[in-house]
């Protein structure tokens, strides 16, 4: 069955045709969208003495009638459609509903899983500087697990459970203290601890940390185009991890003892020559460390036009 309609008028005719689904019962909403539809998909034919006025339209489907009012625009293609009282008929409102139902809806829910997934359980960072070298490198992309002290509240950041707290050794990712920035460094001065530096080499506790060469597959990705830095081994709590010492000695190469005070913890970056860390903003408050970082995920070198270093993906931190 077929839906056609025809205007009368001498300055203009407009033919509107469309089909309605087989076996399907129409209500007075469904049935004034799909004549809207219909008008939507329509030509105009004119005559030299084309009328802008608008002119009326009674439908007649079975049951259902249905009167509008057509109002032509200029350019020619485009139809207000009216009911008998005057007022428009929008078809914006239903549009947004379907899409609302169709995509809208789930779209939203899984941009909202993976925000609350990123904020409160696991998040990725990219390191933009050097700080962290040899361990980590500037264009490498971190996994920090956010929940290997604490459950926070998802936007929020209220703490809801706590379950342990950073340990000597662990890489975190932080909010600085000076400035807010979003930092990554290594935990070396637990709450309690004396952390002093003497020449090059950290003491906690008042007693210094051994030094060793690195192990084979310590460094991987990294690039000595200037000096030659002081690659070792330290031995930091239970693990060895790998640092970075420049061969000139700078101002800071020794700090004095440093008391850190209760509920807070002393935080340095691998490359201790060339590092913003507690040595300069001071001493870091639990609540602002956001959690570990675990490993890498990617790597591209800024320096080389961003080429992938493959050796460094899905990479374990120590």
């Amino acid at each position: 069955m077929e839906l056609t309609i025809r205007d009368a008028s001498p300055s203009m005719r407009r033919v509107v045709t469309g089909r309605p689904a087989p076996q399907q019962r129409y209500g007075r909403t469904q049935f004034v969208f799909f004549v809207a539809s219909c008008l939507g998909r329509s030509s105009f034919q004119t005559n030299p003495a084309y009328d802008p006025s608008p002119f009326r339209l009674c439908l007649l489907h079975g049951a259902h009638q249905l009167s509008l009012t057509l109002q032509p625009s200029v350019p020619l293609g485009r139809t207000t459609l009216r009911n008998g009282n005057g007022s428009v008929i929008s078809t914006l409102r239903p549009r947004i509903a379907r899409a609302w139902r169709e995509w809208l809806r789930s779209v939203l829910v899984l941009v909202l899983a993976i925000t609350a997934f990123r904020s409160a359980i696991a998040d990725w960072n990219d390191v933009p500087t050097g700080s962290m070298r040899p361990t980590i490198l500037e264009g490498d992309r971190i996994v920090v697990n956010k929940l290997a002290y604490d459950l926070k509240l998802p936007y929020a950041g209220w703490r809801l459970a706590r379950w342990d707290d950073p340990a000597r050794g662990d890489i975190v990712v932080l909010f600085s203290p000076g400035d807010g920035k979003r930092l990554v460094k290594r935990v070396v001065g637990l709450p309690g601890d004396q952390i002093a530096v003497r020449s090059g080499t950290l003491v906690v506790n008042g007693e210094a940390l051994r030094y060793s060469p690195l192990d084979p597959g310590m460094v991987t990705g990294i690039d000595l185009v200037d000096e030659l830095p002081i690659l070792a081994a330290e031995e930091l709590g239970d693990a060895r991890h790998a640092i970075m010492l420049s061969p000139r000695l700078p101002w800071h190469a020794s700090f004095a003892p440093c008391s850190v005070p209760d509920r807070h913890y002393f935080v340095m970056g691998d490359n201790r020559d060339n590092s913003l860390d507690s040595r300069h903003f001071g001493t870091v408050p639990r609540a602002q460390i956001v959690g570990r970082a675990t490993a890498v995920a990617a790597s591209l070198n800024p320096e080389r036009h961003f080429v992938p270093r493959w050796r460094r993906f899905l990479r374990e931190l120590r």
